[in-house]
């Protein structure tokens, strides 16, 4: 009964968030509280299991997300993303317009959500396709393809974060591990684009976008000073993770590199770096009205989701449902594949990939030693895999289908064609590298 009772607060949760539209918070910390009283539970222990499951999440993971989300809205706002854009079209090619809008695509969705990303380079795609003449399909889906792969499986993006915090997985790992599968699951994107998309006309549209990105890109801050708040965090979290790997985490620069290797002070000197982007600052861009207070509430959300996350992980943690499947699971050989499938579900269901990820680590965190991935490698493999799970199917129930389809003109059926088949490419791409790469090193 206590699977039937999961199965039915999974199903439960796809219901309220999809028919009644009720806020994932609200949703999760609902269907927390009756499974715990389906699975048996005491209401003291169900409360106990609340405020600790809450605390011990947002603990862990709260600061990151915020520092994430504002690093994000400096580049977005300053047009640091138009200079590193601009930077990879003069490295690629203007006339490879796909390959080039992939690679910004990647590397601007690691601190940017990845709608805000593709309305922030839509123009700039639709100018490069107008002077190539090219269909304006192909480098749209090429765009969206490295957006979905970088924003479900690279940090410090707030879903791999979150996921990563409610499994323990140390961050430098899920880098280490994230970024050369997101990587490959990019270029499988790309391919789907090239070859298959781009044989659907789409018309980039008349002129007239042109000056204001010429605008944008004279106010905008140099290539080396865009790229630093990302760059900067990533390899202090990676050097934290060697060193700990190294055992010398307790000796003089040792010492020194876990400390500001550890994310949230990683995070803060990237927020720090992001404070110099601006060609003149304002302290108003710090204000509750700025810049700031606009990415502190659009963070509150993923922050209360991913708190709620942590109390349903809890709940089923405490309730005992771990014990029960790991003697049912013993004699299968699921292992990986079932976080990946539980998020490809979730994801499919809802359309949140951030609250697929929430969701499906929280579910999955009683398992990790039945699964045999509560290695601290294991932990970081189970993150990428579920955030591989998260990256499809991207339809009509996800904000990302309509602000791609919107903004380049797709009418629904050519949508469904186009983005949902290339999310499944991404996604299945991605599990099938990390799930090949985890055979041969483990």
């Amino acid at each position: 009964m206590i699977v039937f009772y999961l199965l039915c607060s999974v199903a439960l949760l796809i219901v309220l968030t999809v028919r009644w539209n009720v806020h994932p918070f609200l949703a999760l910390l609902l269907v927390a509280i009756m499974y715990g009283f389906g699975a048996g539970m005491s209401p003291a222990e169900i409360i106990l299991a609340v405020n600790t499951g809450f605390g011990e999440t947002l603990g862990k993971i709260g600061l990151v997300i915020v520092l994430g989300v504002l690093i994000g809205a400096f580049l977005e706002n300053t047009g640091a993303a138009y200079t590193l854009a601009e930077k990879i079209l003069q490295i690629i090619g203007r006339k490879r317009v796909p390959v080039a809008m992939n690679l910004i695509g990647y590397i601007v969705a690691i601190p940017v959500f990845g709608d805000s990303g593709f309305l922030l380079l839509a123009p700039l795609n639709k100018s490069l396709v107008k002077k190539a003449g090219l269909t304006l399909a192909g480098s749209a889906i090429a765009l969206a393809m490295g957006l979905i792969a970088s924003h479900t499986m690279v940090p410090p993006t707030p879903g791999p974060i979150a996921a990563a915090g409610v499994l323990g997985a140390d961050l430098g790992l899920v880098l280490a591990v994230g970024i050369p599968v997101s990587i490959l699951a990019a270029l499988a994107g790309l391919i789907f684009a090239r070859f298959y998309a781009s044989r659907t006309w789409l018309d980039p549209g008349p002129d007239g976008e042109d000056q204001e990105l010429v605008l944008r890109l004279k106010r905008a801050p140099s290539v080396y000073k865009s790229g630093l708040p990302i760059v900067v965090p990533i390899i202090l979290i990676v050097l934290k993770s060697v060193v700990s790997i190294s055992g010398m985490e307790q000796q003089g620069l040792g010492l020194c590199l876990s400390f500001v290797g550890e994310p949230v002070i990683a995070l803060l000197i990237g927020l720090f770096l992001a404070l110099f982007l601006p060609e003149k600052f304002d302290s108003k861009m710090l204000s509750a009205s700025g810049w700031t207070g606009v990415a502190l509430q659009s963070a509150a959300g993923i922050i209360l989701i991913t708190g709620a996350g942590g109390v349903f992980g809890k709940i089923l943690q405490n309730s005992g449902i771990a014990d029960f499947l790991g003697e049912s699971l013993s004699g299968t050989n699921l292992g990986l594949w079932l976080p990946f499938l539980l998020a490809t579900a979730i994801k499919t269901a809802q359309g949140s990939s951030t609250v697929a990820l929430i969701t499906t680590a929280s579910i999955v965190l009683p398992l990790m030693p039945v699964l045999g991935l509560d290695s601290s490698m294991g932990k970081a493999v189970a993150v990428v895999a579920i955030g591989a799970g998260s990256a499809m199917v991207c339809h009509a129930n996800d904000s990302f289908f309509w602000v791609v389809t919107q903004m380049t003109g797709m009418d629904v059926r050519t949508g469904y064609r186009l983005l949902s088949l290339g999310t499944i490419c991404v996604g299945v791409a991605a599990m099938c590298f990390l799930y090949l790469g985890y055979l041969i090193f483990s």
